[in-house]
């Protein structure tokens, strides 16, 4: 991005902080444009400038989280951002320790989101939902497991933009995301959208970031225990997931 244009941006950031917070100075189109022009490191401190303590960092501790978990730390701020993690009560113990790793090597301010209803409640009220391969039974699991659980977080902290490590090659839903839009009436940021894979790697290899353990054995992503397996010859990235059923889990998808 050309000098003059980055000065424009950021003054535009600093009358930002000044107006209601539920707004933007340009529209969200033009926002959105202006962001893919900044690095993600950037595009992550506007988020961060603009909203404050209104907003914050959402992670899986999947296999490329310590990218953005790294950005994080590295933001100019008085006060660190708070993370939210999504705990379904389901994920791998990989993940539960990789979360761990991440949480002291970071010292992240994590805020833990979870259901109400504990997975023997959920199972012995609607059964073993991820089972039955039907589609309206893996949407009534993520609602109960994941979206409502992250709603009520983002509720209970005043969230006006939270920001996740989506990127366009994940899925075809995602191929049209923007960089800024809103998710169930709250902006969302995309920081490394048009990021690739060599991107998230090389990032990692810079920076000496752990990798999740079950990357080393053939999981590109990775989720719940139940619903993630490595990548074989009929089934490559998030068609790994939901046992081909559903390449999202509800929480990036504009539905209530």
């Amino acid at each position: 991005m050309k000098q003059e244009s980055q000065t424009n941006f950021n003054s535009e950031c600093d009358e930002a902080t000044k107006l209601p917070q539920t707004f933007l100075v340009k529209s969200l189109d033009e926002t959105s444009k202006d962001l893919e022009r900044i690095s993600a490191q950037d595009q992550l401190q506007w988020g961060h400038h603009q909203f404050n303590e209104q907003f914050v960092v959402t992670t899986s501790f999947g296999i490329q989280s310590a990218v953005l978990l790294h950005m994080t730390v590295l933001l100019k701020s008085i006060k660190q951002l708070k993370v939210i993690w999504i705990d379904t009560g389901y994920l791998p113990k990989e993940t539960y320790n990789y979360a761990e790793e991440l949480t002291k090597l970071f010292e992240l301010d994590l805020v833990v989101a979870q259901s109400p209803i504990s997975p023997a409640r959920m199972e012995a009220l609607y059964g073993r939902l991820w089972e039955t391969g039907k589609e309206k039974d893996l949407e009534k699991y993520h609602q109960i497991r994941k979206v409502e659980p992250l709603e009520k977080t983002l509720s209970n902290l005043n969230v006006r933009c939270w920001a996740s490590g989506v990127r366009k090659g994940q899925t075809k839903n995602r191929q049209a995301m923007t960089h800024i839009d809103y998710i169930r009436d709250r902006l969302t940021l995309r920081p490394l959208l048009n990021w690739t894979k060599k991107d998230i790697y090389y990032y990692m290899e810079k920076n000496n970031l752990p990798q999740h353990p079950l990357f080393q054995k053939g999981y590109s992503t990775v989720g719940d225990w139940h619903s993630s397996e490595a990548e074989n010859n009929n089934s490559k990235g998030r068609s790994t997931r939901f046992g081909g059923l559903s390449e999202e889990c509800g929480i990036h998808l504009n539905t209530k």
